[in-house]
């Protein structure tokens, strides 16, 4: 029998096309007032002084190492169990990544193996908050302090996470987030970067926008006056469409994650069940963000477990493979097979079940015994 059931459903609604609605009715639809409102809200709900918003995860981190004078010649640590974006970011800063392993029962970097990578070369540590769970972030910031590294958290995944009473951003030069469209808070794309850095937001500012002194908004406010292009920049500035769908999200985001954490206990309950079928850690000291809902299962039937469940209806991804084993990556750095084994067994063995807050309870009793078919078959 199959089944629909999509691996990620938004629950935008009739606040996000009112909030839309008042942006059309206003003279700015690009970087303007619903920008900053958002930024303020945001900036507030992680505890960081400024908060921009910006075209995606992407552009904030590659904005991140740039204004922190991160460039050629310079090496970044950071793990291959990642989305692609975390390293080419570096790249198309000019910089070299430099991977080390992840932890064998999370998927998040070793922090245990940084120091060892290090070299007179490194500038900063890139950790990425892997499904939701965040990092150990007051070992990376020792080893920061001990070495002058600067530190960019990927919190593309982590929004709402904290671990050992520390949030995401607040051990770091600049966090990095993504709004794409299947994350926890989502405009479809977008992303946003935090600092409690003045220097460094007035530094990110000019970057985002073309290295330009004066945005749009600032012509329609104050009148036109010449702007001045300062330094060379990106087109990463947020608009306020994005930021008018993020906004009534922000009011949820609480009673969402609480959905996230119910689902996923019953998920949880029911996989326990399944013979084959391992859950990645969580922390005791932590809150889980959840973005994703990972299992892992034996790399011989992972791609056949993966059909199985799509062949059924039952919408199912990787996240991820080793990045380093990807053809540009190898080619271009030249890692192989063996260089992390924890990263690379975790990327043959994963794959990501359907999660979303307002998944039907029934949905999770088909998920499961589909894979428990799936895995026994």
């Amino acid at each position: 029998m199959s089944h629909k059931i999509p691996f990620y459903m938004h629950d935008l609604g009739q606040e996000e096309l009112d909030s839309v609605a008042e942006v059309l009715a206003g003279p700015i639809l690009t970087t303007g007032d619903t920008v900053d409102r958002f930024e303020k809200e945001f900036a507030g709900y992680l505890g960081r002084k400024h908060a921009l918003g910006v075209t995606s995860c992407t552009g904030a981190i590659h904005m991140s190492l740039l204004a922190l004078g991160i460039g050629p010649g310079d090496e970044v640590i950071t793990t291959p169990m990642t989305f692609i974006a975390t390293a080419t970011a570096i790249i198309e800063a000019g910089a070299s990544p430099v991977f080390v392993d992840v932890e064998s029962d999370t998927g998040n970097i070793d922090a245990g193996k940084i120091e060892a990578a290090i070299t007179d070369k490194t500038r900063a540590i890139l950790p990425v908050h892997l499904y939701g769970l965040m990092c150990d972030m007051i070992e990376i910031r020792r080893i920061a302090d001990r070495y002058n590294l600067k530190i960019i958290e990927d919190c593309a995944h982590c929004v709402e996470g904290e671990r050992d009473g520390v949030r995401p951003g607040e051990l770091a030069d600049t966090a990095c987030f993504s709004f794409y469209a299947t994350k926890n808070l989502t405009c479809g794309e977008g992303g946003a970067v935090v600092t409690d850095s003045d220097e460094l937001v007035d530094r990110l500012k000019v970057l985002r926008l073309h290295g330009m002194t004066k945005t749009a908004a600032d012509r329609q406010r104050e009148g036109y006056s010449h702007w001045d292009m300062v330094d060379m920049g990106w087109k990463y500035n947020m608009d306020n469409i994005q930021a008018a769908l993020l906004l009534p999200q922000m009011r949820r985001l609480r009673k969402k994650l609480d959905s996230r954490h119910e689902l996923s206990a019953i998920y949880e309950k029911k996989l326990g069940r399944i013979e084959g079928v391992r859950l990645p850690a969580s922390r005791n000291n932590a809150t889980h963000a959840r973005h994703l809902y990972p299992v892992w299962v034996n790399s011989a039937i992972r791609d056949h477990v993966v059909d199985e469940l799509n062949k059924n209806g039952i919408g199912t991804v990787v996240n991820y493979r080793a990045i380093h084993l990807l053809s540009y990556f190898a080619k271009a750095l030249g890692y192989r097979r063996g260089d992390f084994p924890n990263a690379e067994r975790i990327g043959d063995e994963t794959l990501s079940l359907p999660f979303y807050p307002t998944m039907p309870i029934h949905f999770v009793d088909v998920v499961t015994e589909t894979l428990a078919r799936a895995v026994s078959a």
